[in-house]
């Protein structure tokens, strides 16, 4: 039977797709730090390397690093603590903890392979060493969850998804609503596994992990106590957020 041009273009679009399937399934592995089996298509040594190319693109966008290098010692030890009694000290990556210049933007993040930032914004609504490290506990939790390796599979699959549906129908934007809300719930699920390990960490580090729900309060004033709906975020609303901190305190705490 010979195919018409729009069944053509459907037979096209079906393949595309099923090759970013495949692709991505043949992407699985278990990571060895959090059990959890993930796509993954960087090796550890590609992820160090894109944070170190970005680091000093991502510190550029928020005015630089902050002047004030007690402040910046401070950061390094508590990240050193953190790093040195966790499972992060086994892990490949190599921990840089940079404070930011920009007195506006409260945010921290991490890059893979172990660049992570924290604005001085944030910083100066601190109270307590605790809170600092319940922040930099999160970061690392990050990188040792591969969460950014995982969201550009994620990303890959997303795209090749969108694609696939543009040649061979004309569903190209609701797949590129699917792939959206497939980002968004990783995303939130990053955030949660995060938040976890960052208990985790302070625990086994000596802080209070009380401290990160004390952190999630601030988060939470810092934006004026306005969100967007949380379907529609890429990060779990703060009051979510402290019900799971609270949920993993117990339990580690029983360990």
């Amino acid at each position: 039977m010979k195919l018409g041009g729009r069944s053509l273009k459907i037979v096209l679009g079906v393949a595309i797709v099923a090759f970013g399937l495949v692709r991505y399934c043949g992407s699985q592995e278990e990571n060895p730090y959090t059990g959890r089996t993930q796509a993954i298509n960087l090796s550890t040594d590609e992820e160090i390397a894109i944070g170190l190319q970005n680091a000093p693109i991502m510190a550029e966008q928020h005015g630089g690093l902050h002047p004030d290098a007690q402040l910046q010692e401070f950061v390094d030890q508590v990240g050193k603590k953190l790093v040195d009694n966790t499972i992060a000290r086994e892990t490949p990556y190599e921990y840089e903890f940079h404070l930011l210049r920009d007195p506006n933007t409260v945010n921290a993040f991490a890059l893979p392979g172990g660049q992570i930032f924290i604005t001085y914004a944030l910083m100066e609504r601190l109270d307590s060493e605790d809170q600092l490290a319940g922040i930099l506990g999160h970061e690392i939790g990050h990188v040792v969850g591969r969460h950014s390796a995982e969201r550009i599979a994620q990303s890959e699959l997303a795209n090749t998804v969108a694609t696939g549906a543009q040649v061979g129908a004309d569903a190209g934007m609701l797949a590129s609503q699917i792939g959206q809300t497939l980002l968004l719930k990783n995303g939130r699920g990053d955030e949660l596994e995060s938040d976890d390990l960052g208990v985790k960490f302070m625990i086994e580090a000596g802080y209070n992990p009380e401290a990160l729900i004390e952190v999630m309060q601030i988060l939470k004033e810092a934006s004026g106590g306005q969100s967007v709906p949380e379907f529609q975020s890429s990060h779990p609303d703060p009051e979510n957020r402290i019900e799971k901190i609270q949920a993993a305190i117990e339990k580690y705490r029983l360990n």
